[in-house]
């Protein structure tokens, strides 16, 4: 995996707004092809604060994930934490923070909380490399991705168009963050079950292992990569898991504010046809890496743009 720089405090000179910006989008786009796709179907001034939401993120995945991670130990994390407090308190530390510093200001409903719970997450990949049960994974997919939803939400807005009438000015604003985070989980989810040869390799198991054990699936089956029965029935299970997730997360895309309905749809989209790639390899992720061509990509987004208008 491709290493980030690190932030160099001593730095006295920092990037201008603009230049930071362009740094995380070329950062986004090439570190995420199919997310920057999605970005570009946003006004540009929420694409360009998801960029530099996804750069922080992918930065904080760097430390305990990237060419480095051996390096990563709490005092790190600490150090991390840190930072993050100087940058909401309009201070950056390194040129790309600046362009989440200016995030910040023009979207102050973003919380410091998610950002924390991510950080929060990292610690927790230093010290497990197994889940037991579904209940501990939750937790995780919620800290290393939930929060991602969460802020990006903040960025996305609401549609207020119901409150305007005077029948409806007193009625709460939508606030679909049990949504939002769903989205989240269900993304980690489909990272997982991508990702579990690769994560094998690193000695690290993110199915359940009640799991495992419900299809009488061993760990030694999965390090050597057996696909069979077994396996199927439980990656059907898993599937059918996430897929859950994003049902879920459906819900909550039509309370959005109208220009990040198609954005959002899209994404959510193009992300679960990983789960439909798994399925097409016969479950097998061990020797092949479920991907999703251009061409379907391309093909699911007027479908996207019709139900962003009438869902």
């Amino acid at each position: 995996m491709l290493q980030l720089p690190r932030p160099t405090p001593c730095k006295t000179a920092l990037a201008s707004v603009e230049d930071a910006y362009e740094a995380c989008r070329k950062i986004t786009q090439d570190y995420a092809k199919t997310f920057y796709l999605g970005t570009l179907l946003m006004p540009e001034h929420k694409r360009r604060a998801i960029w530099a939401i996804y750069v922080w993120c992918r930065r904080t995945d760097e430390l305990v994930d990237g060419a480095q991670a051996e390096f990563t130990t709490d005092h790190t994390l600490d150090a991390w934490e840190s930072n993050l407090e100087s940058i909401f308190s309009g201070h950056p530390v390194d040129d790309v923070d600046v362009a989440l510093v200016d995030t910040l200001e023009h979207f102050p409903l973003l919380d410091i909380q998610p950002f924390r719970d991510m950080i929060a997450g990292q610690r927790m990949d230093l010290y497990r490399n197994r889940y037991q049960t579904f209940e501990e994974l939750e937790l995780y997919c919620y800290r290393v991705a939930g929060t991602v939803g969460l802020m990006s939400a903040a960025v996305m807005g609401m549609d207020t168009t119901p409150q305007t009438a005077p029948w409806n000015q007193d009625t709460p604003l939508p606030n679909p963050l049990q949504e939002a985070i769903a989205l989240g989980i269900a993304n980690q989810l489909t990272n997982i079950l991508r990702d579990v040869g690769e994560d094998a390799q690193r000695g690290r198991i993110y199915l359940p292992l009640e799991d495992l054990e419900r299809f009488n699936y061993s760990e030694a089956d999965l390090f050597n990569g057996v696909v069979d029965d077994r396996w199927r029935s439980l990656m059907k299970f898993e599937i059918d898991r996430a897929q859950k997730f994003f049902v879920d997360a459906e819900r909550g895309i039509g309370q959005l504010s109208p220009d990040a309905r198609f954005p959002v749809w899209s994404a959510l989209m193009l992300y679960r046809q990983i789960l439909n790639a798994i399925e097409r390899n016969r479950y097998d992720v061990f020797s092949q890496r479920a991907y999703v061509p251009s061409w379907r990509k391309f093909l699911s987004l007027p479908l996207a743009k019709l139900r962003a208008e009438v869902l």
